[in-house]
């Protein structure tokens, strides 16, 4: 099958109505994504790994996160179809597009709305550090369990974990974050707590989530 055709088969929709819906989910998933990492860059605690590599990268190329991330979506994107297209879907694009953009708009924002002060270590600091990460995980796992599409990020790790099907997908995927955070090492950015926990948080959360939205029918 060629590329134009596989394409075409991934924007194919049947019931258009349940995909309305399930797109808003996503979109909403997505925009929540952008707009609480915007505070976990500004608190300074940590980011997931894929953000803290390419904000790494971004800032020694002198780039914006979003036109780098965008970038690196984009190669990674192609591989992905080219390997397993059913991976890929609207919410692939929504992720691959926005969320680097929106970090880079918020952040922007509340440079000019909000006193350098709280984001600077102290009480309101880790506050605003605990909720924004439970709304980035919240916000991450309404997206995924929208089932339109799993980011390139995700999809490359998908693929190979698909390769290395004899070792237990948990282990994979620890070795391919850990894998990004050395690569963020390597252009200067320094690991921090947020990304242990957005680790250890982000696979629980898409389960519960997942179960209530089961519940009501999306």
């Amino acid at each position: 099958m060629s590329l134009k055709k596989k394409i075409k088969k991934l924007f194919t929709i049947k019931d258009k109505k349940k995909f309305i819906k399930k797109t808003i989910i996503c979109f909403l998933g997505i925009t929540g994504m952008g707009f609480f990492l915007s505070f976990l860059i500004m608190c300074g605690l940590g980011t997931d790994p894929y953000t803290f590599m390419n904000r790494s990268i971004a800032s020694t190329l002198g780039w914006t996160l979003g036109n780098w991330q965008l970038l690196l979506n984009a190669v990674m994107l192609i591989f992905v179809i080219l390997i397993r297209p059913k991976l890929i879907g609207l919410g692939t694009i929504f992720n691959m597009v926005l969320i680097g953009y929106y970090a880079d708009f918020f952040c922007w924002l509340w440079e000019r709305l909000i006193p350098s002060s709280v984001f600077e270590p102290g009480v309101a600091q880790i506050v605003i550090f605990v909720i924004a990460l439970f709304g980035f995980i919240i916000s991450a796992a309404i997206y995924m369990n929208s089932n339109l599409g799993l980011s390139p990020y995700d999809g490359t790790g998908k693929i190979i974990t698909e390769w290395l099907h004899k070792i237990p997908f948990f282990i994979v995927r620890i070795a391919y974050d850990s894998m990004a955070i050395v690569v963020g090492m390597l252009f200067s950015g320094t690991p921090t707590i947020g990304i242990i926990l957005m680790a250890v948080g982000l696979g629980p959360a898409i389960t519960l989530v997942g179960k209530y939205m089961k519940k009501l029918g999306i």
